[in-house]
Formats: C-alpha cells, sequence, structure tokens
C-alpha cells in the first residue's frame, strides 16, 4: 500500500496575549474600513519602504483581533488599528512578517485610537481630521470640548477643524491634494456665496496667493456683496409712489404708473381703447 497522501495543514492561527509584541505574518493584516486616513501618496510610500529596508520596522504596528462574524476565522486575521502606512510600505519592501501588538478593543474603541495615532503623528490632512472628527461626535455622542479632550487637542482647534466641512466639494478636494491649505479654506468660509466663493478658490490657486491674501479677496467680495445688497430696488416702490398712483388712476378712470429714480422718471397713463385715448387727452388739454 502506498503512504497516504499527507493532508494540506491550515495556516496556523494568529496568537499573541494583549499588549505583546510578536513578529506577524504580513498576509495576516488588513486594513481598518473606514480607517480616518484615506489618502497615502505613493512618493512617500516609496521612501518609507527604502527607510524599512534598511532599518526595518523600528515601531510596532497595532492590531484587533477581528470577530467571527466579520468574514474571517476567530484568531486567522489582524485588523490594523495603527500602522497601515508602515504595512503597505513593508510589503513594497519584501518583508514576511512585522512587529504587531494586538489590543483587544471594540470597532468604536479602534477607530478612535486610530484617529488618535493619526492626530499625534499628524498624518491626516485637514479633511480627513474633520471628517473623523464629525464621525466621533455622531457616533459617540461626544461634545466637542470631550472631544478635544480625547485627541488632545482644545475646542477651537476642533471648531475650526468642523467649519472646513461647510465648504463645497471641491474646495475640500483642493485642500486634500495640497493645492489649498486649511488656511486658505479657513478664509473661503467667509465667501458671500458659494459661486463666490469656488470662483476665489480657483483664483487663489492659479495665483499661488497667500492665506493673507486670500482674506483680502473674501473681504473685498464681501464688501461687494454687501454694496449691491444695500442699493434700492427699482422695482419697489415707496408708499408715497403707490399713493401718487392710486390717486392718478382715480382722477383719470385708468390704470396710471410712476417710475421714480432719484427724482426723474416716466408717468404712464394705460388706456384700452382709441376712444379712451381720447377722453384722457381732453382731460390733460
Amino acid at each position: 500500500m502506498g503512504t497516504p497522501a499527507r493532508r494540506p495543514q491550515a495556516p496556523a492561527p494568529v496568537s499573541a496575549a494583549d499588549g505583546q509584541v510578536f513578529r506577524c505574518p504580513i498576509d495576516k493584516l488588513v486594513p481598518m474600513k473606514g480607517q480616518p486616513r484615506q489618502h497615502i501618496r505613493q512618493e512617500a510610500l516609496e521612501e518609507l519602504a527604502q527607510s524599512i529596508r534598511e532599518h526595518g520596522v523600528i515601531q510596532p504596528l497595532v492590531a484587533r483581533r477581528l470577530d467571527r462574524g466579520s468574514g474571517a476565522a476567530a484568531g486567522d486575521v489582524l485588523e490594523l488599528i495603527a500602522g497601515e502606512r508602515r504595512w503597505r510600505a513593508s510589503q513594497l519592501a519584501g518583508l514576511r512578517e512585522v512587529p504587531v501588538v494586538v489590543r483587544e478593543v471594540s470597532p468604536e474603541q479602534a477607530f478612535e485610537l486610530a484617529l488618535i495615532e493619526n492626530v499625534q503623528r499628524d498624518d491626516l490632512d485637514p479633511i480627513e481630521f474633520a471628517e473623523s472628527l464629525d464621525r466621533l461626535l455622531k457616533e459617540h455622542g461626544y461634545t466637542q470640548e470631550t472631544l478635544a479632550s480625547r485627541v488632545g487637542k482644545d475646542r477651537s482647534t476642533i471648531a475650526n477643524a468642523l467649519r472646513l466641512l461647510k465648504l463645497p466639494a471641491p474646495v475640500r478636494q483642493q485642500i486634500i491634494s495640497g493645492q489649498l491649505s486649511e488656511g486658505h479654506g479657513r478664509a473661503l468660509l467667509g465667501a458671500p456665496t458659494e459661486a463666490v466663493m469656488l470662483a476665489l478658490a480657483e483664483k487663489i490657486q492659479r495665483g499661488r496667493l497667500s492665506v493673507r491674501q486670500a482674506e483680502q479677496l473674501v473681504r473685498a467680495a464681501r464688501a461687494k456683496a454687501e454694496k449691491k445688497d444695500k442699493k434700492p430696488d427699482p422695482s419697489v416702490k415707496s408708499v408715497n409712489v403707490r399713493d401718487l398712483e392710486l390717486r392718478l388712476s382715480r382722477q383719470f378712470g385708468t390704470k396710471c404708473l410712476v417710475a421714480d429714480r432719484n427724482g426723474k422718471g416716466e408717468l404712464k397713463i394705460q388706456y384700452a381703447s382709441l376712444d379712451e385715448l381720447d377722453r384722457l387727452v381732453e382731460l390733460l388739454l
């Protein structure tokens, strides 16, 4: 009889105590869904990969075990909380294992930890930071004061960051891409209308204007809009003009209109037939 074929062994489950650093196979890690950091520059990733080739991964990645209902066997896959950029760069560098610390936390706690880690490392662009804060406010019910304490920022920083979410999507994208800064975005929030905001954003980008120059542009646009609003609407007649139209209409027995502009204008007397015109002429002459 031949030797029975050996069954292929299942991959060994990832096993490590909470808080303990261990060498984890790189293919046992998956990125967090809804990770606060959504944009990673390829050039920066390649630079980090080169550094990892020379020095290795110095700081351990942080991950959590996925629940059974997450589509993977318990203990088989770890979801990254902190270190996705290092994980991706390690793959580029050809590593098979990376140092990992496992934290036993819920998905909500994991997101908060990921946000805090990115804030501390200054890894988020202003829009990613604002969107992450907004998510924590809505999903955790935090006040701005509580949230500021959780992420180690003062309340004004939180409030100013959240205001950026009021910008139109094209302007937010310009901030994400680095074409405009956070300061430019805050300046543009003072524009009188969204159309003006979009036009000024393009002007700032094309002219490579500073934040101070952007603020001056916005102030000028707002002053122009306010001046326009103060101009009297010629279609809105004063009480005196309306009263005059009524008295003239009664006098002539037909509709009379007065168009007054700064003491000058027109008096229009309407007629519906040639006979009525003859009557009006006789009254006037």
